[in-house]
């Protein structure tokens, strides 16, 4: 058989084979449905308790009352000496069951966290019975600082011209 001929008969036959298909997807279909059989979408997650921001910023309001020597106010400046991460569980009635730090690369400034927050205790009931979130303590200097459910903007870096 002619090697010129052979192309053109193989490309015939390919595109009266064509012609036999029931449906003719688009590539965006084909794809869609390739991915729908490989790829399995995650599960919803749970939904935060109603009312978790409201309550962290209450328990922010009551933790800074009771400790108003250690409370920066103002804006915060663009490098933060320290941040440190406490995981707060309170139970029903707002007793303080348990207090860690969960993040913290200054052990003065997570001492002066945590002791905030024991100082603190009783603690305002949750909306749900015992409830364990997490509060971020913002150093503006090496003993003051904001909490970040009360903060406001921190400066920048950068001014403009």
């Amino acid at each position: 058989m002619n090697p010129i001929i052979r192309p053109g008969l193989v490309l015939i036959i390919s595109i009266a084979g064509l012609g036999g298909c029931s449906s003719v997807r688009t590539a965006t279909e084909a794809v869609t449905s390739s991915v729908g059989r490989i790829f399995h979408p995650a599960p919803p997650t749970a939904p935060a308790p109603a009312g978790l921001d409201d309550y962290k910023t209450q328990v922010a309001r009551h933790v800074a009352d009771h400790n108003p020597e250690r409370a920066y106010m103002g804006t915060l400046p663009p490098m933060l000496p320290a941040i440190v991460v406490l995981e707060i569980t309170v139970d029903r009635d707002g007793q303080l069951a348990d207090v860690a730090v969960q993040r913290s690369r200054n052990p003065n400034a997570s001492e002066i966290a945590l002791a905030s927050v024991r100082r603190s205790s009783p603690l305002p009931p949750p909306p749900t019975g015992r409830l364990t979130f997490s509060e971020t303590f913002l150093f503006a200097d090496s003993e003051r600082y904001q909490l970040r459910s009360l903060a406001g903007p921190q400066a920048s870096e950068y001014t403009s011209p």
